[in-house]
């Protein structure tokens, strides 16, 4: 049984369907049974203001504009699986439990990508790659150097996420216990802009890129999902 599995069984009754279904630390072979693509190859599913993002012939997808690229649909207890690069000063991001996407920010979860060799590094730490975003700092920093590829393992199950950056488990979040908009269970202050307390978030909802945000790039690649049965 797997140091993950572990954590599962004693912190967090789930049906042992699900359990089952709950991939190793290491990140998951993306071409079994249940994977699939979260966009069409060429994006045109995907969900945002027209022209900004694009897709190269390789499948890497980036954007010109700080504007988010949404999933054609709503997921709820899910494995996504994806690799991202970045740039000098990148700071981006996976959002989780979208329920407006016109007002993401504070009706959302994002799992922070970020430059950490760069500025970002010497931020708050719930700004830096792996953490949740203005609530909980990623236990290590295990983000690669701007121009190599990074890979994130993504669970979402309940109010549970899990985040495996580079075969590394850096954050095991329990939205339940952020109960408050203004103070993190450890007392450390929330950005003003995440006005919701995470506690009360719909668990079903779009999943989301950031795309240029503070004038960096971003790319992604091999954007892979896989849904969790619901008990």
């Amino acid at each position: 049984m797997t140091a993950l599995r572990l954590v599962l069984l004693s912190a967090f009754a789930l049906p042992l369907r699900l359990l089952a279904a709950e991939p190793a630390l290491t990140h998951p072979d993306t071409t079994g049974a249940g994977w699939g693509p979260v966009f069409k190859a060429d994006l045109s599913d995907g969900q945002g203001k027209p022209g900004v993002w694009t897709v190269d012939a390789e499948g890497v997808l980036t954007a010109s504009a700080d504007e988010a690229l949404w999933s054609p649909g709503a997921h709820k207890d899910f494995v996504l699986d994806l690799e991202f690069r970045t740039a000098d000063g990148s700071n981006s991001g996976v959002i989780v439990h979208a329920s407006d996407t016109g007002n993401w920010i504070p009706n959302s979860v994002e799992i922070q990508i970020a430059d950490d060799h760069g500025r970002w590094g010497k931020e708050n730490p719930t700004f830096r790659c792996g953490a949740i975003f203005g609530h909980q700092a990623a236990s290590k920093s295990t983000v690669k150097k701007p121009g190599e590829w990074n890979r994130y393992t993504i669970t979402c199950i309940g109010k549970r996420i899990w985040v495996v950056l580079n075969g590394e488990l850096v954050n095991d979040f329990d939205m339940a216990r952020h109960t408050s908009a203004k103070k993190n269970p450890d007392g450390t202050d929330i950005p003003g802009w995440l006005s919701r307390p995470k506690a009360e978030l719909p668990l079903e909802g779009r999943i989301g890129f950031q795309g240029k945000h503070a004038g960096a790039p971003i790319w992604f690649r091999n954007i892979r999902i896989r849904a969790l049965a619901a008990s």
